[in-house]
């Protein structure tokens, strides 16, 4: 293998920690219906992410809302203590007090609480990358970012990044300190977010895309497609890192194995 294509399969977060394109998002590996709860089948889950690691996967993301807490919960049980490379994301600012219900709160004081919970939920005392879930209305962009940062400074967190932001957020959340990576929903088919794409490319700032196989479910029983969906994510921009969930291990290494269509 070139150099250059050990270069366009890995992505550099931050300026520091070197990972694998491709990766994982774990959102469905929660409870049903509504992604709320612990996943019903513990065991298949912690092997399907170690599964994962064997296949070359490093990046993992996670959130406060999943379960709520039960994706950090489940991630660091098949994973701890951490292999080297291992790379966890997950975000605050999010909760799910029930099955469809959404709470938005931005404040420092809840940001800073999930940020608690999540070192002790991954059981690490510091968490690689802790994003923003949602910008809340009704508290200034600058003061959740700068809870983060403060949390960043005592060295509880790692890099910081934005999730369902716009380039406008994204320049005020500049403002306060370094960003790592954006989520935004982008895939083959929605295109809305091309120009945040090319942005951070320019920026160094890692994209997530959430939602990579637009409206096909990813198990629907046609994995070359969702294959080439994700090789074309990857192809998209160097700064892509994709994150498809799964429970299935035969989808998992089908999408793996778009790496090898890029």
């Amino acid at each position: 293998m070139s150099e250059d294509t050990k270069r366009s399969q890995t992505f550099t977060i931050g300026g520091e920690s070197t990972v694998n394109r491709m990766g994982f998002g774990s959102m469905r590996l929660t409870g049903q219906p509504g992604n709320f709860g612990p996943y019903a089948e513990w065991e298949e889950g912690k092997a399907l992410l170690r599964r994962a690691v064997e296949l070359g996967i490093q990046f993992f993301d996670s959130a406060y809302a999943y379960g709520p807490e039960w994706t950090d919960k489940l991630i660091a049980d098949a994973l701890y203590p951490s292999p080297a490379g291992l790379f966890v994301a997950t975000k605050g600012g999010v909760d799910k007090p029930a099955p469809g219900q959404i709470v938005v709160d931005g404040s420092p004081k809840t940001l800073l609480m999930q940020v608690q919970t999540a070192l002790r939920n991954l059981k690490t005392d510091c968490i690689d990358l802790f994003q923003l879930h949602r910008v809340d209305p009704k508290v200034p962009l600058e003061e959740s970012v700068g809870a983060l940062d403060s949390a960043r400074c005592e060295g509880k967190i790692r890099f910081i990044g934005l999730s369902n932001v716009n380039q406008e957020e994204l320049n005020k959340a500049l403002t306060v300190t370094s960003i790592a990576s954006v989520q935004n929903r982008y895939n083959q088919a929605e295109r809305e977010d091309d120009t945040m794409v090319d942005y951070t490319n320019e920026k160094g700032i890692a994209y997530l895309p959430w939602g990579p196989l637009g409206a096909q479910p990813m198990e629907s029983g046609a994995p070359l497609p969702a294959r080439d969906s994700l090789a074309w994510l990857l192809g998209r921009s160097s700064n892509i890192i994709v994150i498809p969930g799964t429970t299935s291990t035969s989808h998992l290494e089908e999408n793996v194995s778009a790496g090898d269509v890029v």
